[in-house]
């Protein structure tokens, strides 16, 4: 990324600002202005995360803040109540305390004398979803909004749940916010004050997994905040971003198919960050594409944003697996609208000897007439899945997935004779099943892979399917074993290209742990092959259309100055005991420590975490994260440690937790967690 010292405004800096809110609270802000904006008002953009402002997003908030405020708009990032510098206490996402607050932050903003009245919000994943939240509230100073690696429904598609399955994401998010939310406020920043803050926050910090356990269908709980329930309560532009190693593509989609407002979506070959940064590359002109948006919906210029194509995609060329990824390969490609014209349905129909032969919309119905009731069966192990990856990439170490010939073995596959021409995939794959079970409570996982010629397999996308919610994700049912059902599973959308001479393949198992926390039991699977299918969204190749959509290269104001003091160290490990049969995931995420120059503050943060589980005993799954955080300077320093267990057995879940803080080398604080919740079809 090219760092910019020439930008259009000179920029002026200031924090903390404090905002103060109807009920006394005052959150705590930085503030990058054009200069000369008391004279001459801008339009303003806000971030309003819980990431702590002053230390845990400072580097990135210095590469795109001034930016922005070069290119002449005020630009804002606020810390969320309970969160970095900001009073009160941090309960839980999303809550309506929360947007209520954000839309105080945006009627303080639009009536200070830089400010034209004229807002916009972004954000990425939390900034992302309080961004749609907000917006659906209609708070008048809000124009436009870009919202990145969020989602419009936060059951569907969110670090939760999966198809109905419960993700081991939601553990590892889970501990990520008990981390975060046992940190004190900075003493630089509120003074004296800084203690009792923290004991406050200290006192309710809980283990947010408990609650979230609680609601393990589409209840009110995760209505509240998805949009989806009304596309048509946001009546503003809307920029949705993602990437295909991001745990939240599909969502920019639905947006872009169910919103009626001026709207563009972007897909990238990126993991879980801005794709000014974005990894795997190629990173691009993101924060340029975010101005031309800011140019057209908060002062009315005309950049041209408006003509690019409603859909902008990465479509990926073929790779061999890896778990991690300095670039994709590929080139970009659009759709003026969504769902595009242009795009057919290609359907494969599932053989009984393992096969996916191509059959076209005419045969496909002649099939369900006349279909083999041929049966095979398939019952997995417990590992599949050791090797999936993470839900959601976040760059941070090999966490991609894997090849996936580690994983066929235990799972019923079916493949493609090698294919005669290339084949390009845009859009969200499907697969119609008929499916029984041996037992009430049963999971699909369903995976898509690119097979070359030296037979490695490259998962291109995949979904889950918790069968009990086959019909409805707000009353699941239990399955009548034996019987069989129709079922229909919907992949993760993707673009990528197969070449000739590649094969597809489609693996179904009913196990996929880690990713996703397994049935209460082992299960057998019997599938009716001639009663299945696969089937693709094709695109055809349109060069010339697709030539012209470029972006420039990545750039950014000048980022803060931050000296490694301890190295990072980032892995992930699979440990196989034969002894005792015992196979664990050891997730290592340790961001070292550093000394922020400008504030010299000395920050460290390291987070382990494992995956056990013992041969094929559903009943010895067991999840454990372990946060170390550190804050110093000077001769103040502060530390906490929290810890998290899960483990489950066939009618409950099981969570112990506990936190440890301290002063110096005093612990000040320390808790136990233990609560076990119902599984309720699970």
């Amino acid at each position: 990324m090219k760092s910019r010292t020439d930008l259009p405004c000179q920029v002026e800096c200031r924090d903390p600002v404090w905002i103060p809110l109807s009920d006394g609270i005052s959150l705590a802000a930085r503030v990058w202005l054009p200069h000369g904006a008391e004279q001459a008002p801008v339009p303003a953009v806000l971030e309003y995360i819980p990431y702590r402002r002053t230390d845990g997003t400072a580097v990135r908030d210095s590469i795109m803040h001034p930016y922005f405020a070069g290119h002449g708009f005020a630009s804002i990032r606020v810390d969320l109540r309970g969160s970095g510098d900001s009073e009160g206490v941090l309960l839980d996402e999303y809550l309506q305390q929360e947007l209520d607050d954000g839309v105080e932050v945006l009627r303080w903003i639009a009536s200070q004398p830089w400010c034209t009245g004229d807002v916009g919000m972004i954000g990425i994943s939390w900034g992302g979803f309080n961004g749609l939240q907000i917006a659906a509230m209609r708070p008048p100073q809000l124009r436009a909004i870009i919202t990145l690696s969020s989602t419009d429904d936060r059951y569907a598609d969110d670090v939760h749940h999966m198809g109905g399955c419960l993700l081991g994401d939601n553990l590892s998010w889970a501990s990520t916010m008990f981390a975060y939310n046992s940190l004190p406020p900075d003493p630089a920043i509120v003074g004296d004050r800084w203690r009792a803050l923290w004991h406050q926050r200290l006192a309710q910090c809980e283990p947010w997994l408990v609650t979230w356990l609680r609601h393990q269908r589409r209840d009110d709980y995760w209505k509240h905040g998805s949009i989806c329930e009304d596309y048509s309560a946001i009546q503003v532009p809307v920029f949705a971003v993602s990437g295909w190693a991001d745990g939240y593509s599909n969502a920019v989609f639905r947006l872009m198919e169910n919103l009626k407002v001026p709207r563009l979506g972007l897909v990238g070959p990126w993991s879980h960050q801005y794709p000014h940064l974005g990894v795997p590359g190629p990173a691009i002109g993101f924060l340029q594409e975010a101005v031309r948006w800011w140019d057209r919906w908060l002062k009315g210029h005309d950049t041209g944003i408006m003509d690019e194509p409603m859909v902008r995609a990465w479509m990926q060329d073929s790779c061999p697996p890896t778990t991690s990824y300095t670039e994709r390969p590929g080139r970009w490609v659009g759709e003026a609208s969504w769902p595009s014209g242009d795009i057919t349905d290609q359907h494969y129909r599932l053989t009984i000897h393992n096969g996916l032969d191509a059959v076209d919309a005419a045969e496909a119905v002649h099939e369900e007439r006349d279909r083999d009731l041929d049966v095979v069966t398939v019952q997995s192990a417990l590992t599949v899945g050791l090797f999936a990856g993470k839900w959601c990439s976040y760059a941070a170490g090999p966490d991609l997935a894997h090849d996936q010939r580690e994983e066929d073995g235990s799972a019923l596959v079916f493949e493609s004779a090698p294919l005669k021409h290339e084949l390009e995939v845009l859009g969200a794959p499907e697969v119609d099943l008929e499916v029984a079970a041996d037992q009430p409570q049963a999971m699909i996982a369903a995976r898509l892979s690119d097979v070359a010629p030296d037979d490695k397999a490259t998962r291109v996308s995949y979904g889950l399917l918790n069968l009990t919610h086959r019909e409805s994700v707000e009353t699941p049912q239990p399955l009548e074993p034996g019987r069989f059902y129709r079922v229909r599973l919907r992949l993760n959308h993707i673009a990528q290209s197969f070449p000739a001479g590649h094969r597809l393949r489609l693996s179904l198992s009913t196990s996929y742990w880690p990713l996703a926390w397994p049935s209460p039991e082992a299960v057998r699977l019997s599938v009716r092959p001639g009663a299945s299918r696969l089937s693709l969204p094709i695109r055809g190749r349109r060069d010339a259309q697709d030539a012209h959509i470029t972006f420039a290269d990545a750039e950014g104001a000048v980022p803060l100055q931050r000296t490694m003091l301890q190295p990072e160290n980032h892995n992930w490990l699979v440990h196989r005991d034969l002894a005792t049969d015992t196979s664990t995931l050891d997730v290592i995420n340790d961001a070292g420590r550093y000394r922020l120059e400008d504030s010299d503050l000395v920050v460290g943060r390291s987070a382990r975490e494992w995956y056990t589980s013992r041969a094929d005993d559903f009943q010895s799954v067991r999840g454990e994260t372990v946060w170390e955080r550190s804050l110093a300077r000077g001769d103040w320093s502060v530390r906490t440690v929290t810890r998290t267990v899960m483990t489950s057995d066939a009618t409950d879940f099981h969570i112990a937790a506990d936190i440890d803080a301290y002063e110096g080398e005093r612990r000040v604080f320390c808790r136990t967690f233990f609560h076990s919740v119902p599984r309720d079809y699970t």
